[in-house]
């Protein structure tokens, strides 16, 4: 019988058997150096890359509020207008008939006149009042006769410590064929607020080895690429991080304090003033929403509480709510609460900030209530959770942003615009734009600009974040 034996396919030390039997000729050793058949049998190799943690990315939060417009200048400046009325907050009560008004610098005089009608109330309660009219003004005094009594109530003059009362000026009266010698104009005054924008840099590096040794992974990225990826991956990575910082640096940023030490820097950096820092200046902080209470009872109270404050501000009637998952769940109890009192919460809102489409709001990620004269749109964001930024902080437990635009002073132009209340100026000009800056340098990957052997992808942007009207946003923080 003729065949193949210790020949042919088979090394010489093996002889098949015609039958499934283990035998001394026909056996495989996996590494005994003449007959290894390991790189035959490779492991199972998963090409494809494991989405452990979803979609990493953070950022969209100032896409959905605000917009960006370029600049030219090294800072932004506008100006917000003041209140309407006349108003002091700080008085005291120093005499039967008169009261000293507490000026924050760098007001020397008070505004109010003789004959104005005003009224006085404590700040404690708000519950004890008196109407006045003025007979005579001091540079900080105001002497006043109330119409019901000659002096001001007993319960008015005890209260003689400064900031014990407040007052506002609510018309005038004056007799017949008189003539106004005042000689007070009020001017109208305004805010001015600046912001600085600073340089955001990124870069990633792959040298030429590296760049030559070819790997492929199935990856599906935050971007909405997906298929496979080289060493480019990582420069993936890198230009979505980068991308994050183009919004948690607008957010998290803080104004320098002091001027850093250019031995220590190589150059001055003054910061910039992101969106926490300019509520906390300008704005309204509300700690420990909902609180320990039951879910709902508590957290009813506390933006009833808000609401209150909101009507002393713009009233802007459609407001976002970005907030961390506790929160997010103590709104949904407090709406649940409202809906079991026959009160629906998503049918009530208006969605005007999305074209009244209610499907495009839910789109976004948006849940709508109303309550009283506001409209909500509330939604849970993502970097208050995530356990890489601010998920490892609990200080920050969401925030409250007006929809719609303001109209503020422009000092560049010269004129009055309309602006969202948060948006987003970078450096540009004709020549040179500082939005979004993506470049490659080095001798691999296709450049060929220097002698290192090395492709280096270079993120740039210079940009600022404009917080206009603070007064009519709400941070939340924990207590």
């Amino acid at each position: 019988m003729s065949g193949f034996v210790t020949g042919g396919s088979f090394p010489a030390s093996l002889v098949p058997s015609q039958r499934r039997m283990t035998l001394s000729d026909n056996y495989l050793n996996f590494a005994d150096g003449t007959s290894d058949w390991a790189q035959q049998y490779l492991p199972e190799l998963y090409e494809q890359e494991v989405e452990r943690y979803g979609n990493r990315t953070l950022s969209g939060f100032l896409r959905m509020v605000g917009a960006e417009m370029p600049m030219t200048s090294d800072q932004v400046i506008w100006s917000e207008q003041n209140r309407l009325h006349v108003a002091y907050n700080v008085v005291r009560c120093n005499a039967a008939n008169q009261l000293t008004v507490t000026l924050t610098a760098p007001a020397t005089n008070h505004v109010v006149k003789v004959n104005q009608t005003i009224l006085v109330s404590d700040n404690a309660t708000g519950l004890i009042t008196q109407k006045a009219i003025v007979t005579a003004i001091g540079a900080t005094t105001i002497t006043a006769t109330p119409y019901d009594t000659a002096n001001f109530s007993a319960a008015i003059q005890a209260l003689n410590v400064a900031g014990d009362l407040s007052v506002f000026v609510y018309g005038s009266e004056w007799e017949k064929g008189s003539d106004d010698a005042s000689t007070i104009s009020i001017t109208p005054g305004f805010q001015e607020y600046s912001n600085s924008p600073i340089i955001i840099r990124d870069k990633y590096q792959v040298n030429g080895s590296d760049a030559s040794q070819i790997g492929w992974v199935e990856v599906a990225t935050e971007d909405g690429t997906s298929g496979f990826l080289w060493y480019l991956k990582a420069e993936s990575e890198t230009r979505l991080r980068f991308e994050d910082y183009m919004e948690m640096a607008l957010v998290e940023g803080e104004l320098a304090g002091h001027a850093f030490s250019p031995a220590t820097w190589t150059a001055n950096l003054k910061g910039t003033q992101g969106l926490f820092a300019a509520i906390e200046a300008r704005g309204n902080v509300y700690q420990g929403f909902a609180g320990a209470a039951a879910p709902g009872s508590g957290a009813m109270a506390d933006f009833d509480e808000i609401l209150k404050n909101l009507d002393k501000q713009g009233a802007i009637e459609e407001n976002m709510l970005f907030l961390q998952r506790q929160t997010a769940l103590d709104f949904d109890d407090m709406i649940a609460a409202m809906a079991g009192g026959g009160y629906s919460s998503t049918a009530s809102a208006s969605y005007g900030l999305f074209d009244n489409e209610e499907e495009m709001a839910l789109n976004f990620g948006f849940s709508g209530f109303r309550r009283g004269s506001y409209d909500f749109y509330k939604t849970d964001w993502k970097y208050l959770n995530d356990a890489s930024t601010r998920g490892l902080s609990k200080a920050i437990d969401g925030v409250l942003v007006p929809a719609g635009t303001s109209t503020v002073y422009d000092q560049m132009l010269g004129s009055n615009i309309r602006r969202p209340f948060l948006h987003v100026r970078y450096r540009a000009s004709e020549t040179e734009d500082r939005r979004y800056k993506n470049w490659i340098t080095g001798s691999v990957g296709g450049a060929y600009t220097s002698g290192v052997d090395a492709m280096n992808v270079h993120f740039l942007t210079e940009r600022c974040l404009v917080t206009q009207a603070a007064n009519n946003f709400v941070l939340f923080k924990a207590v």
